[in-house]
């Protein structure tokens, strides 16, 4: 059944740089190979170009929380929370990014999207440009499927369309087969039910007022498990990581 969010969810915007680069990562799995912490939402993987005056970066606290250099075995975009993953040295991230490349691992996600699907479940088969930074005209199209199902569907008393008085959201579970650059948030935009929170492929003015309702801007994507074999001792590692106090509106 449908559930009505009349509240802001509890929580917070990400801490600006100057109080966050003294905030201790939440470690979900720590070993002599491997590193999985729980990567708050708005945090970048590592210091980029593009981010030239962005100081705190997941990497770089890491490495100063352990005290040892660390290597990101994949990325998550800058507002995704959630599982990430690092190798403690490069023989171990090499090993992670073949399992990586060769699908031999899973992921799950929660997103937050807009509208209610018609189905409760399916598959966005859908090739995508390499590169979505750019036109993707001229570019090569690559496979791409992502396995959605619809959790819940709620309605907020919030209006984002002057036709009607409240909004439909949707939380859904996403798991994508190959794992291209913004596979989940171009698919679901493909979809027509783009991530709440989604400057890149959602709608603006329906972000700002569903911000200004929750009283927090971020987007609405977080990484909740990836399980993998372990590249050293051959275990089964199932990671985790719960999602935030803003999500218990909508679990």
């Amino acid at each position: 059944m449908p559930s009505r969010v009349d509240g802001a969810p509890t929580g917070s915007p990400s801490p600006s740089p100057s109080s966050a680069l003294f905030r201790a990562l939440p470690l979900r799995h720590l070993d002599e190979h491997l590193a999985v912490i729980d990567k708050p939402a708005g945090l970048l993987v590592h210091r980029t170009a593009i981010d030239a005056h962005e100081e705190d970066a997941a990497l770089q606290r890491l490495r100063d929380q352990l005290g040892r250099p660390v290597w990101p075995a994949h990325r998550l975009d800058r507002g995704t929370s959630g599982v990430l993953v690092f190798a403690l040295s490069a023989e171990v991230a090499s090993l992670l990014g073949v399992a990586l490349a060769e699908r031999r691992t899973h992921k799950r996600y929660l997103a937050l999207v807009r509208g209610w699907p018609a189905a409760d479940a399916g598959v966005i088969d859908h090739p995508l440009a390499r590169d979505p930074e750019l036109p993707s005209a001229g570019q090569p199209h690559l496979d791409a499927q992502t396995e959605w199902t619809c959790l819940r569907r709620h309605e907020v008393p919030v209006s984002t369309d002057p036709r009607f008085p409240t909004t439909r959201l949707a939380l859904l579970a996403c798991e994508p087969v190959q794992g291209r650059r913004h596979q989940i948030r171009r698919h679901l935009k493909h979809l027509a039910h783009p991530i709440v929170g989604d400057a890149n492929h959602g709608k603006g003015p329906l972000n700002r007022a569903l911000a200004a309702h929750f009283g927090l801007q971020r987007l609405w994507l977080h990484a909740q498990r990836l399980t993998l074999t372990h590249p050293i001792t051959g275990a089964a590692l199932e990671l985790d990581a719960p999602p935030g106090p803003e999500w218990a509106p909508f679990l």
